[in-house]
């Protein structure tokens, strides 16, 4: 059990029911974002992933619905937040070692593995840069403590070689990762997505590799809703995505056929 009240959580189906996740009610809650990055990684049976800042879990399970047999680790500062995601994996029927601590404290164990990729979600915002939420949950989740440039070097600490960064992130923060995969990761490619055709994308995938020494790569925006704009109740999300969401399908990434 996690050390949230029941009355203070929902359960949600993700994936069209394959993953069932329970959340805050009013804290920090997963939506498409965290989908995304899953769908994005190219992990196979048998390889070891590890996700930092894992909150509730709603990446490793998402990714663990579509990939049978992966060794998947999760890191979550929250102490809540990491017993919600052990419950999640329990209660999903999938395999979930969750480490609590800070990403600068990994344990002595953790430190001495190395994973086939990495995924991070970090908080969207620089610290300053928006209004603190009054849930501290989700105050930690969207508003950065521990700088971007942190949660890329452990990354490339704990990948093996060849391993796999993926991160969303918001595109204004491209910059900043960039200048931090330096030295780290090459073979970058970048992602952006974008609402709707014709809007400048918010959003972006980063994909990184240890040791890679492709060429920087900037893909066309992936589009995630069909029309220009909303023009009727329900959802209006490309085939594409809408495989992604409702079947838990992986997001075909450019150039991959």
């Amino acid at each position: 059990m996690s050390d949230f009240d029941d009355s203070t959580l929902t359960c949600n189906d993700f994936l069209g029911g394959k993953v069932r996740l329970w959340q805050p009610r009013d804290g920090y809650r997963a939506g498409v974002d965290p989908v995304l990055l899953a769908a994005s990684v190219p992990a196979r049976s048998g390889q070891r992933v590890l996700e930092l800042g894992c909150g509730a879990g709603q990446v490793l399970l998402c990714l663990g619905a579509r990939v049978a047999s992966l060794d998947l680790t999760g890191v979550e500062l929250q102490p809540d937040y990491a017993q919600l995601a052990r419950r999640n994996g329990s209660e999903n029927g999938i395999d979930l070692l969750i480490e609590q601590c800070d990403l600068a404290g990994l344990p002595e164990d953790l430190r001495q593995r190395q994973f086939d990729h990495v995924l991070a979600n970090p908080p969207y915002f620089s610290r300053g840069a928006h209004s603190p939420s009054t849930d501290a949950g989700r105050a930690t989740a969207l508003g950065e403590q521990t700088p971007l440039s942190d949660w890329i070097e452990v990354a490339a600490k704990r990948l093996a070689p060849q391993g796999m960064l993926h991160m969303i992130q918001r595109i204004d923060r491209l910059p900043e990762m960039l200048i931090a995969c330096d030295g780290r990761l090459g073979s970058i490619e970048v992602l952006p997505l974008a609402a709707r055709v014709g809007r400048a994308p918010e959003l972006l995938i980063l994909r990184a590799r240890k040791s890679g020494r492709a060429a920087f790569r900037l893909h066309a925006p992936l589009i995630l809703h069909k029309g220009a704009r909303h023009e009727a109740d329900g959802d209006s999300y490309q085939p594409c995505i809408a495989a992604i969401l409702r079947k838990g399908e992986a997001l075909e990434w450019p150039g991959s056929r």
